[in-house]
């Protein structure tokens, strides 16, 4: 029985990455008698324009019935002054909260061949191979009541509401701890608990989930101190797990040790490791069209694909492969190159990867 791939290229570069990524997939497909049936959607401001809506009913049905989803990116000025409610990004926090995506898994890999593209020094990122957890249907992003209002004084207003439950923390803990276990065998919790009553939650619910992963060392570290040492020492770290707002800054600041935010995957996955598989950067809307997009960290969500839903090992070790091997070359993007490599496009980077891939 074949597998069924929904791909949502979305908008800005997503479309220009999402091509290249697919070519990758199809091949990956053939060589390895996958059995995958790929289909197209919208997600995002592609999605309203299409639909009226970021993520039109059917198209949450298709992803539903998928056994994984492969995404681009979502969000650009176009769609920046309309209904919040309509708002591209509504479209990617609901597929995540509807499909129970609680679990974010974004790796920060170093390259060694792009150790000189880091924003820090070769010694300090040399080896580097962080794992951040981070949970994605809980907290800030989603707690209510949330409000914009004016004031009797007429003053403008906001305000947010950052829950969070037992059961949400213990399961994206467990997932943190799982993984560690299976690397380096140490956990570090980023938390706020010396301010937020949320994060005092999270720290006792973790350590309890500790008592049942004894082979782990686990440690805690405010999110502000997290962000100073991923500068210092970035690693000290192995698997870091944190909540929704905290981690999607870290994971962030976490990419630009590795060159360029345009060289990491992720993965958000359900209780049963069906996911939806992003590059961690966003649409870029300033260079979509013009073929200078960086496609790897989408290409290499197709790995994390393979690897996590589909448990196709080999496959996803040859598209890793394969990357190594076109970056051995000195091909870069722009957002990579450096002096002594060749700066080539989108799209004859994916070309590039496919080649590779071909000859293992």
């Amino acid at each position: 029985m074949s597998k069924q791939i929904l791909i949502l290229p979305g908008d800005g570069i997503g479309p220009e990455i999402m091509a290249e990524a697919v070519k990758v997939l199809q091949l990956a497909n053939d060589k390895y008698s996958l059995g995958f049936e790929l289909s197209f959607d919208e997600l995002g401001g592609a999605a309203v324009d299409k639909y009226g809506v970021p993520l039109a009913d059917e198209t949450l049905a298709r992803a539903r019935a998928a056994d994984a989803i492969l995404l681009g990116a979502v969000g650009g000025p176009k769609w920046d002054k309309i209904d919040p409610a309509l708002r591209p990004e509504r479209g990617l926090l609901k597929i995540r909260s509807q499909l129970g995506l609680f679990a974010n898994l974004r790796p920060a890999i170093l390259y060694p061949q792009l150790a000189d593209a880091s924003s820090l020094k070769p010694e300090v990122v040399a080896g580097l191979d962080i794992l951040i957890v981070r949970e994605l249907t809980g907290g800030i992003y989603f707690g209510q009541p949330r409000e914009s209002k004016v004031l009797e004084s007429g003053e403008r207003m906001a305000y947010d509401t950052l829950p969070y439950s037992e059961s949400e923390i213990r399961r994206i803990a467990q997932v943190g701890f799982a993984m560690a276990r299976v690397r380096g065998k140490k956990l570090c919790s980023v938390d706020k608990a010396n301010v937020l009553a949320s994060s005092q939650l999270w720290r006792a619910v973790v350590e309890e989930v500790a008592k049942d992963y004894p082979d782990v060392e686990l440690s805690h570290m405010y999110v502000d101190n997290a962000a100073m040492q991923l500068v210092r020492a970035p690693k000290q770290f192995d698997v870091m797990v944190t909540d929704n707002m905290f981690g999607d800054i870290l994971s962030d600041e976490a990419s630009m040790l590795t060159g360029s935010i345009g060289m990491l995957p992720s993965a958000s996955l359900d209780a049963n490791n069906k996911g939806m598989y992003e590059p961690c950067h966003g649409s870029a809307p300033d260079i979509a069209g013009l073929g200078i997009a960086n496609p790897l960290a989408t290409i290499l969500s197709v790995s994390m694909m393979l690897r996590y839903s589909f448990s196709q090992v080999a496959a996803a070790d040859a598209i890793e492969l394969a990357v190594s091997k076109v970056l051995d070359q000195g091909l870069r993007t722009g957002d990579i190159s450096s002096p002594g490599t060749t700066k080539v496009g989108t799209a004859a980077m994916g070309d590039a990867v496919v080649e590779a891939l071909r000859s293992l």
